[in-house]
């Protein structure tokens, strides 16, 4: 998780929105907070009352409400289920149940195994149902816009999105395991929990791995098929660079002026500007300009480029908050 939080203040730098960033770093403190050796060593600051629970959790339900809402700001006009999964008002209720659930537990001395421990209180079964419950949420709201996602990218935008629909697939069998947990505990059954125990530890490792590599991995595909279309927008310019000089003979354009704004140090400018003045000639009957099959090929892969239609072209970027 400290990883991750590092990969996106480095890649995503400068942007404005930053949900996605604070996620990362509330769950990465939540995670911490877990440590044995630094759970005790704060607990102790506490009293003795577990109290350090409570705020791990909270952190690490306000790094999923947060990577919840990053991704729906990501979507175009998410269904209003995934809306009211990700508002503000589920994550307070979500919030304010397991905190009072927590305070009905009795918590008599410092445990790094909470739900063991204590799993076999009403208020305890409670509390952790309610928190893995409101994850279940999330994740299937997540997993929705991320599958949506998935079917309008292409190329190396695609993999971010299915990460993450994996990742939330396997938080939601982690939630469904941990419930399982605790109404075994509850009632006593304990070859049921010590059953359902197995797959916890690697059913919650392989959810950040995957959640991880899903957050950590769209910037870096943005990244790349940024660098991929500014190589493929300069061999576009260099092709089209003597049908551009050939058309401004005959047919003079707007570059050719020195009082107009046109930049020619910016490569998608530049082609826009050869595009539109090639084909000005082509079409001006008051001059004899044509190109050949080859040069039109170029031309066309160059229109195509600029609008975004051609084969290494996404329909939409996944731009995640």
């Amino acid at each position: 998780m400290w990883l991750l939080v590092a990969s996106l203040l480095i890649l995503r730098r400068g942007r404005v929105e930053r949900a996605i960033t604070w996620a990362s770093l509330t769950i990465a403190i939540a995670m911490t907070l877990n440590i044995d050796a630094v759970y005790v060593e704060l607990d102790r600051l506490f009293g003795g009352s577990n109290v350090v629970t409570l705020v791990a959790d909270l952190a690490l339900m306000t790094g999923v409400f947060l990577l919840g809402r990053g991704v729906m700001k990501a979507a175009d006009q998410p269904p209003r289920p995934v809306r009211i999964a990700l508002s503000r008002v589920t994550y307070g209720v979500a919030a304010v149940g397991a905190a009072g659930a927590f305070f009905l537990i009795d918590r008599d001395t410092t445990t790094t195994n909470f739900m063991l421990d204590f799993g076999a209180q009403p208020a305890a079964m409670v509390y952790s149902m309610t928190l893995f419950v409101y994850y279940a949420v999330v994740l299937a709201a997540m997993a929705t816009v991320a599958t949506r996602q998935a079917r309008v990218s292409r190329g190396a935008l695609v993999a971010p999105p299915i990460l993450l629909v994996i990742g939330c697939g396997l938080g939601i069998a982690l939630t469904i395991d941990v419930i399982v947990m605790d109404l075994a505990h509850f009632t006593g059954r304990t070859d049921l929990m010590a059953a359902a125990a197995m797959p916890y530890s690697m059913l919650y490792l392989l959810t950040f791995m995957f959640l991880c590599s899903g957050f950590a991995s769209q910037p870096a595909a943005r990244a790349f098929r940024a660098r991929s279309r500014a190589r493929t927008t300069r061999t576009l310019t260099r092709e089209l660079a003597p049908i551009w000089h050939a058309a401004s003979a005959v047919h003079p354009g707007i570059s050719q002026r020195s009082d107009t704004a046109f930049d020619a140090t910016d490569p998608e400018a530049l082609l826009h500007r050869q595009v539109v003045e090639i084909r000005d000639a082509m079409i001006d009957t008051r001059v004899a300009f044509s190109i050949t099959d080859a040069d039109r090929q170029v031309l066309e892969r160059a229109e195509r480029h600029l609008v975004g239609d051609d084969s290494k072209s996404p329909q939409r970027t996944w731009v995640a908050a």
